[in-house]
């Protein structure tokens, strides 16, 4: 009779440990909301969009819409996704902003 080795498949524990344990004695410190680098670039796109480029942005849309409607197929999604998107530029940029802030 001949008895076969089983071979482990599953891995074992010290196969997490070890290396999760190394990468935690190298890792360093990191501290979020110090950096300012993106602060212009956060500032110019934020005005853009609270601004003209905001009101393009639902004009577009809304023209859009407009087509959508007078090719005669009526679908509540050409009135809504125009309002939603109007919705979304007035008043989505200071809400994700004011939420960016407070997680950082």
């Amino acid at each position: 009779m001949t008895t076969k080795t089983l071979t482990r498949s599953a891995p074992r524990l010290r196969d997490y440990i070890a290396p999760a344990a190394l990468a935690l004695a190298i890792a360093g410190a990191a501290y979020a909301g110090a950096d300012t680098t993106f602060d212009p670039a956060l500032t110019m796109f934020t005005d853009f969009l609270e601004g003209s480029g905001g009101k393009i942005i639902t004009v577009l849309s809304l023209a859009g819409g407009l087509i959508a409607l007078a090719s005669g197929r009526f679908a509540l999604g050409q009135v809504a996704v125009p309002v939603g998107v109007g919705i979304g530029v007035g008043t989505g940029v200071p809400i994700v902003t004011s939420v960016v802030t407070a997680v950082i």
